[in-house]
């Protein structure tokens, strides 16, 4: 089909996501199956694609499934993918795994969150590591990374606060830019408000590296732990709310906390 060129629409929101991808034309044909002609045509406005094109675009440039419905909307076709509340029956399967995936992880933190970093589920090891936080941050909806940097949250118990806070705010931001959402630049904003000064000199650690050394709830307790963080999120689904699922575990980096992470959660 061709039609008159525009700027805006589907055109100019897959112009959009191969720019922020850092993607040619050339390469997005190859990944897509199609030729570098199409594509320059459907950025254009000149041809309007179809529905299996759209979805297949939009994965080659890894668009989150939630905005994929929005490409299909923009070109005139329905949503493909469902967004069923997690507490629907059918996500109980869901549910049971993540709910034996927290469980599994004791006696170390872990959390599972949403595309805004909002508490949707924890253990009880993540419940112990928050004891004495301000109730207000425990308000739903939770915010996992305020209750991290908030001066009534952990940030007063963050040892390194000063190079762990930026990355926290760091990965905010990033994920902001790859997949831009409001909320997210807000609270990358708030956060980098309550953050000390970012440390001009070279860091002990790099990137995901950098640990948290955090010191117990007990203002009596002058040991120190020190925990790395993993992310895990479903590969494959197919459901806006199940694909926007993350789960943040804390793992001990030495032997000393991980005695004292059992320590906490047996209290």
């Amino acid at each position: 089909m061709i039609t008159e060129p525009t700027g805006g629409g589907l055109a100019g929101a897959l112009r959009e996501w191969r720019t922020r991808r850092r993607v040619s034309q050339l390469e997005l044909a190859t990944r897509a199956g199609t030729t570098q002609r199409h594509v320059s045509f459907i950025e254009s406005g000149r041809s309007v694609p179809g529905r299996s094109m759209i979805i297949r675009l939009a994965e080659s440039l890894e668009v989150p499934i939630r905005e994929r419905n929005e490409l299909l909307l923009q070109a005139g076709f329905a949503p493909v993918y469902p967004q069923t509340s997690l507490d629907a029956p059918e996500l109980e399967p869901v549910r049971t795994a993540l709910e034996r995936i927290l469980h599994g992880h004791l006696p170390y933190p872990a959390v599972v969150v949403d595309r805004h970093g909002d508490l949707v589920s924890a253990n009880a090891a993540f419940d112990a590591l928050t004891a004495g936080v301000a109730p207000h941050l425990l308000v739903p909806p939770v915010s996992v990374p305020r209750v991290l940097l908030h001066p009534r949250g952990l940030a007063p118990r963050i040892a390194n606060l000063d190079e762990w806070a930026w990355h926290v705010i760091d990965r905010v931001h990033a994920e902001s830019v790859r997949n831009p959402d409001d909320r997210l630049r807000g609270l990358a904003a708030e956060l980098a408000g309550l953050a000390p000064p970012r440390r001009r000199d070279s860091p002990q650690h790099l990137g995901f590296a950098v640990p948290l050394r955090l010191r117990p709830p007990d203002p009596a307790d002058t040991r120190e732990l020190t925990l790395i963080t993993t992310l895990t999120h479903f590969g494959t689904a197919v459901d806006v709310t199940v694909a926007e699922l993350r789960l943040e575990a804390f793992l001990p980096a030495d032997r000393e906390t991980s005695a004292m992470l059992t320590e906490l959660l047996d209290r």
